[in-house]
């Protein structure tokens, strides 16, 4: 196994999460005398396989993880799609089976070959394994995709290798260039941004941030920055309030994203705005259209110089005329409804806004936060699962981001965190710090009910599509060793002043369900 993790060491490879099993013994024997990597260990695969992507998204370096052969290997095929559509070089490693096996049902035997479809291309690789057959894992990286290396194995003996090898690993590989064509979106910006140019700011890595202020600063055009951007404060003076209602109502002729692919319905309703022409700048590469749209891949500091001297466009529309009358009834209703899902999500940003890490679990929580978070304390450091909106594994790739985070802050649903129960199984392996989980807990899938008559459905679909409970999340606070309060009102939330350093707080948060569906109701009205 020695020449698999020093190719694995050459492509940047420091941290490894490891799953247990039989077959991946002999990995798991080397990694464990390697001292210069560090490994982490969950008996749940798809637990592992997030909080991988969890720790590639905080330390911006690729991470492996390693299975066991059968079905174990399959269990990570949502985290490998997440990072697919984020963009983020997850290696999997899974042991597997002599080839005569495969076909046959025997025991722990499935076809892992491309298992992971397009999501991850599969490396075939046979012991014994040498150095100079070990393909070029860093060059495959480098383009930011999943890798998939199955390695077959015989049966598995335990007996310690010799120590003594070297596994100092090297600097992650450097990204490709910048690919696509600036030309037309500079001309745009120049000769046609007067008639109408929105800036729709998407999630940022850190270092995207600083380029994409830049390009915010210089235009002066209306701008919807999601929390994962990192700059949504940052860029208040430019944000439109409730900025789906008011660009549904007066689309702009032109639309600039950036980033990664935005959290509001506007972006949806693009699809059936043909006169709006969208031009996207993207680390992903993913357009997140199905209609025709200019896009622009690579990092944000390579492609924006690029684009030369920008001029100052600003709000030629008048849009935030209307985002000063938004944000004036919005005020209002939070004010009105206290205890509804919006006024507690504000109330709750408040003390989250002074952690060192958010993430924000998709459904609810993520456009909750986007909409109604405080304005003032600038937030950095948001992150969420957005590549494919799933809510799969976020608990898990929470605690993957909170690694050196003296204080962390987590909001999800209720569905979300009972989906990963026993993702922080991991908890006793990382370093001490206040992580602090809000949950939202509308008792099943509350987003169903702000669809379209969700407010009609017959009992049978709130049964079927909503998935209405009663479980108290008591029993998973005990579960987690976490610390359990209840919040109802704003003052619930005096409950976390003065905690310990090194704590583990579930807090849930149960609002009042009236004053959520008045509120959504005024504001939809107003509209």
């Amino acid at each position: 196994m020695r020449p698999l993790i020093t190719t694995c060491c050459l492509a940047g490879i420091r941290e490894w999460v490891c799953c247990p099993g039989a077959r991946n013994a002999a990995i798991l024997q080397t990694l464990s005398q390697c001292t210069e990597l560090k490994t982490w260990t969950h008996f749940d695969e798809r637990s592992a396989a997030f909080f991988a992507l969890g720790r590639i998204q905080a330390s911006g370096c690729p991470v492996a993880v390693t299975t066991t052969s059968g079905t174990a290997a399959a269990e990570l095929l949502p985290a490998v799609i997440e990072a697919y559509y984020q963009r983020r070089p997850l290696l999997i490693v899974t042991a597997d089976r002599p080839a005569a096996y495969c076909g046959t049902g025997a025991p722990q035997s499935i076809e892992q070959t491309n298992l992971y479809g397009t999501y991850a291309p599969t490396i075939e690789l046979a012991a014994p394994l040498s150095l100079p057959d070990m393909p070029d894992i860093a060059a495959m990286l480098a383009k930011g995709f999943p890798v998939h290396l199955n390695v077959r194995l015989p049966e598995p003996d335990l007996k310690a290798a010799p120590p003594g090898f070297d596994c100092t690993p090297a600097d992650p590989p450097e990204p490709p260039p910048f690919r696509g064509n600036t030309a037309d979106l500079c001309r745009m910006i120049r000769f046609h941004a007067y008639n109408g140019l929105v800036l729709l700011i998407g999630g940022l890595d850190p270092d995207e941030q600083e380029p994409v202020l830049w390009l915010a600063q210089t235009l002066r055009v209306p701008v919807i920055a999601d929390a994962t951007s990192g700059l949504r404060e940052e860029l208040e003076d430019y944000a439109l309030h409730d900025g789906d209602s008011i660009l549904r109502q007066n689309p702009p002729p032109y639309v600039l994203r950036v980033g990664d692919v935005p959290v509001g319905r506007f972006w949806r309703d693009l699809e059936d705005l043909p006169q709006c022409k969208v031009y996207s700048i993207t680390r992903t590469g993913f357009s997140g259209l199905a209609r025709e749209s200019c896009t622009i891949t690579g990092h944000m500091e390579n492609i924006m110089p690029a684009l030369g001297d920008l001029p100052h466009v600003g709000d030629v529309n008048n849009l935030r005329k209307h985002s000063r009358k938004r944000e004036a009834l919005i005020e209002e209703l939070l004010l009105t409804y206290p205890e509804s899902e919006a006024a507690l999500t504000r109330t709750l940003s408040l003390r989250a806004c002074l952690g060192d890490t958010v993430f924000l679990g998709n459904s609810s929580p993520v456009r909750l936060w986007n909409a109604y978070a405080q304005w003032h304390v600038p937030t950095t450091y948001v992150r969420a699962n957005r590549g494919a909106n799933g809510i799969d594994g976020l608990a898990a790739t929470y605690l993957g981001n909170t690694v050196g985070s003296e204080q962390s802050w987590c909001f999800m649903g209720d569905l979300s965190a009972l989906y990963d129960a026993n993702a922080p199984a991991m908890l006793p392996q990382l370093p001490q710090g206040q992580r602090l989980v809000a949950i939202m807990n509308n008792q099943g899938g509350g987003i169903f009910r702000q669809l379209p008559h969700g407010s009609e459905l017959t009992a049978e679909m709130e049964r079927l599509l909503v998935q209405p409970h009663d479980i108290s999340l008591h029993a998973l606070a005990e579960l987690w060793g976490a610390r359990h309060i209840t919040i109802r009102t704003a003052d619930d939330f005096d409950q976390l002043d003065d905690l310990p350093e090194d704590t583990l707080v579930l807090a849930e948060i149960l609002p009042d369900a009236e004053q959520t569906a008045s509120f959504h109701q005024q504001l939809t009205a107003s509209r």
